[in-house]
């Protein structure tokens, strides 16, 4: 007796259960996920398109849009650079105390960010530790937008470590061993050898720290200052909106957060998919 043959867009697998697994999948993220974000929606566009034009356009909310968006890519920036050079550190290197460095990358994920907001804001504040020899330089960076990307680096940075770490790990030293005897010079070897190996997990990571920036709320507003036009962030709109229960306001802002996010998170998705192929990855 003859069976159907799968659907072309079926995978051959030898465990049962597709349809079982895709069935508690889809309902596990249309609870968890979908369905709030489809009564976000709803909600923001029960106030009529006139008024949510009239909030998307305001000055005061293209101005938090524009903080934490541009903020929390910067902020990722900064943490693909520092996040590889912490990851090559860890992997390549043995020094005392290697230990506790590779533990302490993971203080953010467990200090609430409450704390790390306060703990950011007395550090940087002008009679900070370091905010007061910046001060004498003319530096501020606590409450300017400054201290917003100081609070997103600090909270994005475990992201790009742990994704880039592994990979390293897997990369043997004989390979820049065997590409330095065929004559490539460090820079050669770390372009041409190393980064087309970590490339797609960098920009994992990247894409990672970038989306956790975005929604960052509390270790930020402590070292923001919070000024409207000038240090105030999206969340924090929200926030403030909640509290005058402007709720159909606040989630137009969610709206437009959600939006944005998609949309980058996409293209970024879509140029991290172009360069692997480019690169020769799967």
């Amino acid at each position: 007796m003859q069976t159907a043959a799968a659907p072309r867009w079926r995978q051959p697998s030898i465990l049962p259960g597709f349809g079982l697994a895709l069935g508690v999948t889809l309902t596990a993220l249309s609870l968890v996920v979908l369905i709030p974000l489809a009564g976000l929606v709803l909600k923001a566009a029960s106030i009529g398109p006139a008024e949510f034009l009239a909030i998307a356009r305001a000055e005061r909310t293209v101005a938090a849009l524009r903080l934490s968006f541009g903020a929390s890519f910067l902020a990722a920036l900064v943490n693909a650079g520092f996040g590889m050079l912490i990851a090559w550190v860890l992997v390549r290197y043995r020094f005392p105390g290697r230990r506790m460095v590779d533990a302490a990358v993971d203080l953010p994920f467990a200090m609430p960010t409450a704390v790390a907001g306060i703990a950011l804001a007395a550090i940087y504040a002008p009679n900070g530790w370091i905010g007061a020899p910046l001060d004498t330089l003319g530096l501020k960076v606590a409450y300017t937008p400054l201290g917003v990307v100081v609070a997103l680096v600090f909270i994005g940075l475990p992201f790009v470590v742990r994704t880039v770490q592994p990979v390293l790990e897997e990369i043997e030293p004989e390979v820049e061993e065997a590409a330095a005897l065929l004559g490539a010079d460090r820079r050669r070897t770390i372009f041409t050898v190393i980064l087309p190996s970590v490339f797609p997990a960098l920009a994992t990571g990247f894409v990672m720290a970038f989306a956790r920036a975005v929604g960052e709320y509390g270790s930020v507003i402590f070292i923001a200052g919070n000024v409207p036009m000038v240090s105030e962030i999206a969340p924090l709109l929200i926030v403030i909106r909640l509290e005058q229960f402007d709720y159909a306001g606040a989630a137009v802002v969610g709206v437009l957060m959600l939006a944005a996010s998609f949309v980058m998170i996409l293209l970024l998705n879509l140029l991290h998919g172009g360069l692997r192929r480019r690169l020769g990855h799967v």
